[in-house]
């Protein structure tokens, strides 16, 4: 798919968060629309979004925001979509696109779609890209170079407003995959959502340690701890969202992990050296491939 220029005439952001914010910037880097409507929770984020040149109007009405826009992007936490889309759809006008950008797709389709009014394009999409860190002055533009964006409209949905919506995220500098939103679900599971899950216990179990021992995990930590520190910083909110909204995935998923720590387990119990080091081999693999695809950061 090679990206056409695009370009609308107001675009709305609801939610200005790290995905949001990066989106916008680059909307005003490309030119992408003549007119940038943000709406949030709060007045200090829309007031950020102003003093970082983001927003051309904001506010805290939804429905206002929407009002004459022919793109809609849902950035909020996956929990906020259904108040959300209740609250706008009545003031979507014809031919606007209504995308997303959350991390499980499944239940975007079935919260938005009876909702949306005819004439109206539904196309959820999910750039996979990212940091710990969260609000409107999280975001910059080159968030999303050389990442994929997952687009998963359903069958009939207009070719033209599928189009439109993997131009502008290609402007953006992502890779486009069309998914089928529940596969998209279970391949989200294993590659994002469990690391979360293990990243989040890991941390919590350093946690529950005595002080003593807990002032020594901070003070020599090593860069795989390092790391799942970073992860488990993510936004707590939205991360509880994508797993009580990709309960059956990720269940599936960690019933499998589990499986795997188990026969990892036996392995040092019993000694079983050869076994431990096919399986760290296999997994160097993996990451040597990621590296290949130019995927590692």
């Amino acid at each position: 798919m090679t990206a056409k220029p695009v370009h609308f005439k107001r675009v709305t952001l609801i939610g200005i968060g790290l995905i949001g914010s990066s989106f916008a910037h680059v909307l005003r880097r490309d030119q992408l629309a003549d007119h940038i409507a943000i709406n949030a929770r709060s007045q200090q984020s829309l007031d950020t979004a102003t003093k970082l040149g983001l927003a051309d109007s904001t506010t805290l009405d939804p429905a206002e925001a929407v009002k004459g826009s022919d793109l809609v992007v849902i950035c909020t936490p996956l929990g906020a979509y259904e108040t959300v889309i209740q609250t706008i759809a009545p003031h979507l006008e014809a031919g606007c696109i209504v995308t997303d950008v959350g991390s499980v797709k499944e239940m975007v389709i079935e919260t938005l779609s009876p909702h949306i009014p005819d004439g109206v394009h539904l196309v959820p999409g999910h750039p996979i890209a990212g940091t710990e860190h969260s609000g409107p002055e999280a975001g910059f533009p080159e968030l999303f170079q050389d990442r994929w964006c997952i687009l998963t409209p359903t069958p009939g949905t207009n070719a033209n407003a599928v189009e439109r919506i993997a131009a502008l995220w290609q402007t953006a500098g992502m890779k486009i995959e069309i998914m089928e939103a529940k596969h998209h679900d279970h391949v989200l599971a294993i590659t994002s959502h469990l690391p979360h899950l293990i990243a989040y216990t890991i941390v919590g179990t350093a946690t529950d340690l005595a002080d003593d021992l807990k002032q020594e995990v901070v003070k020599y930590s090593a860069s795989g701890f390092r790391d799942f520190t970073r992860i488990a910083a993510s936004d707590p909110i939205m991360w509880r969202d994508i797993f009580l909204n990709n309960r059956e995935a990720v269940l599936d998923i960690l019933g499998r992990f589990s499986e795997d720590l188990t026969a990892l387990r036996r392995a040092i119990r019993h000694g079983e050296g050869e076994t431990l080091s096919e399986t760290f081999t296999r997994t160097r693999d993996v990451r040597r491939k990621i590296i290949d695809a130019k995927q590692d950061k």
